[in-house]
């Protein structure tokens, strides 16, 4: 695996990660192997066994579960404030059994085998403080997007989705099918056809073969639900703000 790349003052590109002191940073890092994640790509199957966890920097991965018929949908998503794996943090060694993480956006990833992972949360206490702060966090964007999942539209939603991919991947732009993202809010295709629709005629987003262009953020936030910045201010205040390399603008 290549080495993981260092972002200026030692930062790592992972909120997580780069909350912690420089000095346990520093030992972390030499842990981590760097990967890219594809676009569509498996890193837990649901029941498998997980033998690594993974901090994303740019990727962004879908938290999804799936019924009977076949459908999933998605119940988190997690991106460079956190990190995938979460069950180990509780004491598990494998998926849930309906429950699967896949990569939504392509991007870098950080890896660190489980036992690794075991052994520094047992005894970096920074590490273990910062990682037990995101999985409240995660409980409260479930709590949140059931929620809004339950009361907004289907416009508000889609803007909420995209303003946090936005934030995430450091980029206007990203590659996104109507498909995925129908999954990704759990209605039909032909609803999110029609949502896109509306806000590219808006002048909010560009939309074109697969890929999203955020084009009027603001206007994207005023359209969006109270969702959007209710998680956002839940992880600045779990997590603190991201690192300004890391904002990219966005906000």
């Amino acid at each position: 695996m290549p080495p993981v790349p260092s972002r200026g003052r030692g930062l790592l590109g992972n909120r997580l990660l780069d909350a912690l002191p420089a000095g346990d940073r520093r030992r972390i890092a030499s842990l981590l192997e760097h990967e890219r994640g594809s676009h569509k790509q498996i890193l837990y199957e649901p029941g498998a066994r997980i033998e690594a966890l993974y901090f994303p920097v740019n990727a962004v991965v879908s938290i999804l579960t799936t019924l009977s018929d076949g459908a999933a949908v998605e119940i988190a998503t997690v991106g460079n404030e956190g990190m995938v794996g979460s069950p180990v943090v509780l004491g598990s060694d494998s998926m849930p059994a309906r429950e699967f993480c896949q990569v939504q956006v392509p991007g870098g990833l950080l890896r660190m085998d489980k036992t690794s992972f075991a052994e520094v949360l047992s005894q970096d206490d920074p590490f273990r403080e910062v990682i037990q702060l995101y999985v409240q966090a995660l409980f409260s964007q479930i709590a949140q997007q059931v929620a809004c999942n339950a009361l907004h539209s289907v416009e508000e939603r889609c803007s909420r989705w995209l303003l946090l991919t936005h934030d995430r991947v450091h980029s206007d732009s990203f590659p996104l099918t109507q498909e995925f993202l129908a999954q990704m809010l759990g209605v039909r295709r032909a609803s999110v056809t029609l949502t896109a629709g509306a806000l590219q005629t808006a002048g909010l987003i560009s939309y074109r073969r697969g890929e999203m262009v955020i084009v009027d953020r603001q206007g994207l936030e005023d359209v969006s639900c109270e969702c959007y910045r209710v998680l956002r201010d839940e992880f600045d205040r779990l997590l603190g703000p991201p690192a300004p390399s890391a904002t990219n603008g966005s906000r």
